[in-house]
């Protein structure tokens, strides 16, 4: 689907020249949060230099699997089963992201899975550069109560019709988008980008049976926290994260504050990533993930105390891409 859009005359401010030409703002819902799981639908608004919306477009794809949480993106498998596979629409959707830099709420997500499914499909994502507008908003101070996309288009106006729908969430965001670029082209902030580099080959593990998928198995739509027990890490404590370094299998996680991605699932993608999920801090908490570290919640005043490594959602996910085994 694609639909041309007539949008008013570029403002007259003086803009940087080092800002990117143009902007695909991008939505992408899946089947999970893994290395293993899949797009079951995309969504591409493209904006020019300004912020100015261009055109958009959306499609489902077809997982070829169980579709994950239908309770979160209302997409099952009756659905799904005609939509084209990925390798069917790879090439349009190439094209919507061709000379772009690729804005997302959480773009490190979108990004890995876009990139996983090209290099599925054994072709490469054209895309050099992303932006995370949650890492925007941070840039501008906007005075959010918590990072989630519904808070970013509330303070500017935006209304949300279909939240987890593909196009609408691009939609919003897009629209939230345009404010905060032109906000930060009047305060000539420097926009947070980020180099993208696209996989170049791929090796598929088995897909998970129907009911049984990895992060979403236990979850019921009447309870995002249901009570439950994990198991214990089977790996040692290697010790705390060192900036510039990878997570080790292993080491001590604890989350603090609202987070894009809801917190069960983001625990339970570190959980499959051989880390150990701590409900409180101490001494020996390897990393606190948090997207608000001058809030004054006590895990955030521990962390001050005892001089635990603190980073942000989006820099928890790129980590999150390349645990380092645990030794022997």
């Amino acid at each position: 689907m694609l639909e041309d859009r007539t949008t008013a005359a570029p403002s007259a401010t003086a803009w940087p020249a080092a800002y990117p030409q143009g902007y695909a703002v991008v939505d992408v819902e899946t089947t999970g949060l893994a290395r293993d799981d899949r797009i079951i639908s995309a969504a591409v608004y493209r904006l020019d230099a300004r912020g100015e919306v261009e055109d958009h477009w959306y499609t489902l794809v077809n997982p070829q699997r169980d579709p994950g949480p239908v309770w979160i993106h209302g997409l099952t498998s009756d659905v799904l089963r005609d939509a084209p596979l990925f390798p069917d629409v790879a090439e349009e959707f190439a094209a919507r992201l061709d000379g772009r830099v690729l804005v997302a709420h959480n773009a490190v997500f979108d990004w890995q899975m876009i990139a996983r499914e090209y290099a599925r499909a054994e072709r490469e994502a054209p895309v050099r550069q992303r932006l995370c507008t949650i890492a925007l908003s941070k840039a501008l101070d906007l005075p959010l109560p918590n990072h989630k996309l519904e808070s970013l288009a509330a303070h500017f106006g935006v209304v949300q019709q279909r939240a987890h729908h593909a196009l609408d969430d691009a939609r919003v965001l897009a629209e939230a988008f345009r404010p905060s670029l032109l906000a930060a082209a009047a305060g000539d902030v420097r926009l947070p980008l980020h180099e993208c580099r696209p996989l170049t080959e791929w090796s598929d593990r088995p897909a998970p049976r129907i009911g049984q998928q990895a992060g979403y198995g236990s979850y019921r739509p009447t309870s995002w926290r249901p009570s439950r027990k994990r198991p214990a890490c089977p790996y040692p404590n290697p010790g705390r994260y060192e900036e510039g370094k990878r997570l080790k299998q292993g080491m001590r996680v604890a989350f603090s504050g609202d987070t894009s991605v809801e917190r069960d699932l983001l625990e339970d993608r570190a959980v499959e990533a051989g880390l150990h999920v701590a409900t409180s801090l101490s001494r020996l908490t390897s990393l606190l993930v948090t997207n608000d570290p001058d809030s004054g919640t006590s895990k955030v005043v521990k962390a001050r105390q005892f001089g635990t490594p603190v980073v942000d959602e989006a820099a928890f996910g790129q980590l999150l891409a390349d645990v380092e085994p645990a030794d022997g």
